[in-house]
């Protein structure tokens, strides 16, 4: 039996359902958010802290799903005041390589190791487990710590040294925006040629085009209700390290001013796939 004490810092819509698939598989867990009161459902079988000091003092492997760079930073920022040596940080959170390195850096200074492992899929897979995991680190962290990544993904891919796991995700995230924003434009046009939506997507998610991408997005068009599994402001996020790793490309920049200017018109809280209401606007 694994005897490590693991923590978790982060427990918003993602980093919630993957604390509690860890608390379920029976780990000894330590959980911290700066909201308190998402921690509540933790209050029965795992630890609550207080502080992130306090989460530090009596856990070995470090979990964080955070919002950006800045939030990931200022984390890091307190944790590395503590005495970390030994302790493993695995950083779920979708940020630029460049923090990412450079967190990396500042915690092996301190004795203490550090992996990348952001996810592939949303709310629903977050809950079932089976999310996708791209991980960047050293082979020995990265072992230390599959068996917790295990049951939060179906699958884990280590590709390389640190920030690679983020490389794989910022590309994958890049694809998914410039999908979404497709289908988005094909359920208006098909919308506007007489088409009933339930049979057009039907038609779609049955073809070669169908994905699982497009099936998870299918019960919001239908029933338009964008509560976000994820937000268009991440997804953009997500565009921007993208454009800012080399993806300077000439759809890529289009859908970047799309979401873009999605997000000034208010729809940035919805569903990504909610770029659909701003370009119904446009009509």
């Amino acid at each position: 039996m694994n005897t490590e004490k693991i923590g978790f810092i982060g427990l918003g819509n993602m980093g919630h359902p993957m604390a509690k698939n860890l608390e379920k598989a029976g780990f000894s867990l330590s959980v911290y958010n700066r909201t308190i009161e998402k921690a509540e459902a933790f209050k029965q079988q795992s630890t609550v802290c207080r502080s992130i000091g306090e989460l530090l003092s009596g856990t070995h492997v470090i979990f964080t799903m955070l919002t950006n760079d800045a939030a990931v930073k200022a984390v890091y920022q307190e944790i590395l005041t503590a005495d970390i040596k030994g302790k493993l940080f695995v950083d779920l959170s979708t940020v630029s390589q460049e923090t990412s390195l450079y967190i990396n850096d500042q915690i092996k200074t301190k004795g203490g190791s550090f992996i990348d492992a952001p996810v592939a899929g949303s709310t629903q897979p977050a809950t079932e487990g089976t999310l996708i995991i791209m991980v960047g680190g050293a082979p020995k962290d990265v072992q230390r710590a599959m068996p917790y990544l295990e049951k939060m993904g179906k699958s884990v891919y280590h590709l390389g040294a640190n920030a690679k796991g983020l490389a794989a995700k910022i590309s994958v995230n890049y694809f998914l925006a410039l999908l979404y924003e497709g289908l988005a434009e094909t359920m208006l046009f098909s919308d506007s040629l007489g088409i009933e939506r339930k049979a057009m997507l039907e038609i779609i998610n049955q073809s070669a085009c169908g994905s699982g991408a497009t099936k998870v997005k299918t019960p919001m068009l239908l029933n338009n209700n964008f509560k976000p599994a994820f937000a268009l402001d991440l997804m953009l996020k997500d565009l921007l390290l993208a454009r800012d790793a080399g993806a300077d490309l000439p759809v890529g920049n289009a859908v970047i001013d799309t979401y873009r200017k999605a997000q000034q018109n208010g729809h940035g809280k919805q569903d990504v796939i909610g770029i659909i209401n701003y370009l119904d606007s446009l009509k």
